[in-house]
């Protein structure tokens, strides 16, 4: 399969199954579409007009050379064996999401944690089933040595002494087990101070700070219950603590809605603010909700991420370059196979865990009794439905086979498919739009900072 599209000046070809990509002149575009089923002289016969035939002909013996390195109309060869990966893959978990607040002090327009309840009650987690869940995932890991831990809400810094003494207890633990805790923290900032920051900033591998961008858009979307918004509140400490860190190993984190289509602008308005690692995400809300996304704004939308492309590429090498998470690419390397075909292992290797201590295959299936998996207590006791989530891949969605994108997106989200058809195989269609042309911005952009490289290679 090979996907080709133009964007900001550049032909691009992406060959799928092999992940190599080619930026080509138009006579070399042209050719991609028929090439392989009509062969050279039908493909001469139909571009004669438009190309001079010894061009063409020439053309083809770089298309030759390509094919026979494998870079160019390769077969699939990942379905053949999916099932054989799946059934090797061991039941490890290796990431536990910790509920640790099912409260917030904000109450957040688009939350899907309903300003931290998920479905349920308000709660903080006690110290007691911090402990056996972290117990769980040393008991869970097999022989992995890496484990992650995220402390999420609701707003974790509301139970910020319960997050300090299970770091603590992590910290005992994985000299007795030969682990590596990597703790994650993610914030509203309301309650960050000297203190909070200080230790994040000893103990943390990865923080993620919520702001929406500018501040119009902020405070509408993220605001007090009383109505009053946050914006001035957080962003001086958010500005504290990622010059703390150096401006790495964080991120700014947003969301998008159709308030806010415009939305490259609340990324640049981060941009210039210093912030270095950004990440402004679309909204998932059904119709119903006023700021959901509809496929009518699509449109309006792949603008924006072109307009924030073009950008990056016009920032890159100069002292305002910044990270946009969702154009993040790597072409050379990459995640490993079984990663790109599965997902972010919701439901097999990555779990979340409630207040009171119950299992759920991730974050945003809290709540839905269904999938409630086990307890800390027990254990995983719902091993059908950590099956299922080992099942789910590109190749068990129909809307994935065909799709360009299936190595980078790895399927999708699984909730997000869940909530929208009622199947985790199945893919919630404004999101692969969007995915889609996310890729295609990366790509265009590693191409032209490719081009400045060189450029800049050989001024030297």
């Amino acid at each position: 399969m090979v996907h080709q599209y133009k964007n900001n000046g550049y032909n691009i070809l992406l060959d799928v199954n092999s992940g190599s990509v080619h930026v080509v002149d138009d006579l070399i575009y042209d050719m991609i579409p028929y090439y392989k089923e009509k062969g050279l002289e039908e493909t001469v016969n139909l571009l004669k007009d438009k190309y001079p035939e010894q061009d063409i002909r020439e053309a083809a013996e770089d298309l030759d050379e390509l094919i026979k390195e494998g870079k160019l109309y390769t077969e699939d060869i990942y379905e053949n064996y999916i099932h054989d990966i799946v059934a090797a893959k061991k039941p490890v978990v290796k990431a536990l999401c910790l509920h640790i607040a099912h409260d917030c002090n904000l109450a957040c327009r688009y939350c899907f944690a309903e300003e931290g309840e998920y479905h349920g009650r308000r709660a903080l987690m006690s110290y007691e089933v911090g402990k056996k869940a972290l117990d769980f995932l040393i008991a869970n890991s097999g022989n992995r040595r890496n484990l992650e831990v995220d402390f999420f809400g609701g707003e974790p810094l509301m139970n910020w002494q319960v997050v300090k003494d299970l770091v603590a207890y992590g910290r005992e633990q994985e000299k007795i087990h030969n682990k590596n805790f990597r703790f994650t923290l993610t914030t509203n900032g309301v309650l960050l101070n000297d203190e909070v920051q200080e230790f994040v900033n000893k103990e943390m591998s990865n923080v993620v700070l919520s702001i929406d961008g500018r501040k119009e858009v902020h405070d509408y979307m993220r605001p007090f219950r009383n109505g009053r918004g946050s914006y001035d509140l957080i962003l001086p400490k958010f500005d504290k603590l990622a010059e703390s860190r150096n401006q790495e190993k964080y991120y700014v984190r947003g969301t998008f809605t159709r308030n806010n289509k415009d939305f490259s602008n609340d990324v640049l308005h981060l941009a210039d603010l210093g912030f270095k690692q950004i990440s402004v995400e679309p909204v998932v809300g059904s119709d119903e909700e006023e700021y959901a996304l509809r496929e009518e704004d699509l449109p309006e939308i792949f603008a924006e991420y072109d307009k924030l492309a073009a950008e990056m590429v016009k920032r890159y090498h100069t002292d305002k370059e910044f990270n946009f998470f969702h154009f993040m690419l790597d072409l050379t390397g990459g995640p490993c196979v079984a990663k790109r075909l599965s997902g972010c292992g919701s439901g097999t290797e990555y779990l979340a865990v409630t207040p009171w201590g119950d299992l759920y295959p991730c974050h945003q299936f809290v709540g839905e009794e269904k999938y409630l998996m086990g307890n800390v207590d027990e254990g995983l006791k719902r091993t059908d439905i950590r099956d299922e989530f080992k099942e789910c891949n590109v190749y068990s969605k129909e809307k994935c086979r065909n799709c360009f994108a299936k190595f980078y997106c790895s399927g999708g989200c699984a909730a997000n498919s869940y909530k929208f058809h009622g199947s985790i195989n199945d893919a919630y269609d404004i999101s692969c739009e969007l995915e889609r042309k996310r890729v295609e911005c990366a790509i265009m952009i590693k191409a032209a900072e490719a081009e400045k490289d060189e450029a800049r290679n050989e001024e030297k």
